[in-house]
């Protein structure tokens, strides 16, 4: 499809106060900021995506279909991680989630996220292990974002299948759940047309034959970006430019 993901995009009451909080819990950098957006990405040679923060009104009021999984190298890594997130002010969260070895637990506005126990699959991710998406078929759901991503199936299992940008960075994971769309996702993909492509409106044409389609979040008239939904009604946008 000529396009490639590029940012995860984070519904805020407050961005550039999450994405400081966001910024100290992954050991990241600040990015690009303006009054519209404050940006979180990765060390200089660490693979990841940029976590790009933007105002919103509406409050948060069901758990999130998309979250973080953060890696953790060592029991005692994962609970050295837990214990720092915790002073610096996130909370424990419970999302149905029974006896598991992760640890759920939610930022400053109440998004959810996990620290993982330690896992070799996940080795060369960086902080962020992997970006999860809840879906009801995610054979499907991957067969969608691969194309539209320009990642990889890594991975597939009993529930789950995993894209991949290569060999290192974070895993893109769609994992089985019942659960249906319902209110617009506070955590949402970018993705842009890649330089030696047919540009955006050919990766939008291709997007809406391949099972997307059009979506209204408010973003009114005359901005450089489109906004989808993917096939069971995750939003994403197609910024203009082009990237490498």
């Amino acid at each position: 499809m000529d396009s490639r993901l590029v940012n995860l995009v984070v519904d805020a009451a407050d961005p550039a106060g999450l994405a400081r909080w966001w910024r100290e819990a992954l050991g990241w950098r600040a990015g690009y900021a303006d009054d519209h957006e404050s940006d979180v990405v990765p060390p200089e040679g660490e693979p990841g995506l940029d976590l790009v923060f933007v105002p919103v009104c509406d409050p948060k009021l069901v758990p999130n279909r998309i979250h973080l999984d953060l890696d953790s190298s060592s029991p005692a890594e994962q609970r050295e991680t837990v214990a720092f997130l915790l002073d610096l002010g996130a909370t424990r969260a419970d999302v149905g989630q029974g006896e598991v070895p992760w640890v759920v637990l939610a930022d400053p506005e109440g998004n959810e996220f996990c620290v993982l126990d330690p896992r070799p699959e996940y080795e060369g991710t960086g902080a962020i292990a992997a970006v999860v998406h809840q879906a009801r078929d995610p054979w499907a759901m991957a067969g969608f974002w691969g194309p539209v991503s320009g990642w990889r199936t890594a991975r597939s299992g009993a529930g789950v299948v995993a894209l991949r940008d290569g060999s290192t960075g974070p895993f893109l994971e769609f994992v089985a759940s019942s659960t249906p769309h319902t209110v617009k996702n506070r955590w949402h993909p970018d993705v842009r047309a890649t330089r030696s492509g047919r540009g955006r409106e050919r990766v939008i044409t291709e997007a809406l034959a391949a099972g997307a389609r059009p979506a209204d979040v408010g973003q009114g008239a005359g901005v450089p970006w489109t906004v989808l939904a993917d096939p069971e009604g995750n939003e994403f946008c197609v910024l203009s430019g082009a990237v490498d």
